[in-house]
């Protein structure tokens, strides 16, 4: 299974990173094995949002950038509001990164 690295740069993938990166550093870690753990890391985080979030969310905000660059979207919006079934949030700024899963096929 191709994946992409999006979620490396998620809070979650950030600390993995930094973690890996301190294992290496003190030698309790091959760098090989960290790669590797990235590496399932990436698989793990596609094969979790494809198969266990079933929730709808509906964004509205003030587009501010968008840009479409190696089949990959970047929206930035601004005063931007999140809305699913139980809840309404709103933030000041979000950034969203949008990818074709259908290039993991290929």
């Amino acid at each position: 299974m191709a994946t992409f690295e999006l979620y490396r740069r998620s809070t979650i993938g950030m600390c993995l990173t930094e973690t890996l990166d301190e294992m290496v550093q003190s030698g309790a870690l091959n760098p090989n094995l960290a790669i590797q753990v990235l590496v399932q890391f990436d698989k793990s985080m596609t094969e979790a949002l494809e198969t266990q979030v079933k929730s709808k969310v509906t964004i509205k905000g003030h587009l501010h950038t968008y840009r479409f660059c190696d089949n990959v979207w970047t929206f930035i919006l601004q005063d931007a509001s999140f809305k699913n079934e139980e809840c309404l949030e709103t933030v000041g700024r979000v950034k969203i990164v949008a990818c074709d899963s259908k290039l993991l096929t290929q």
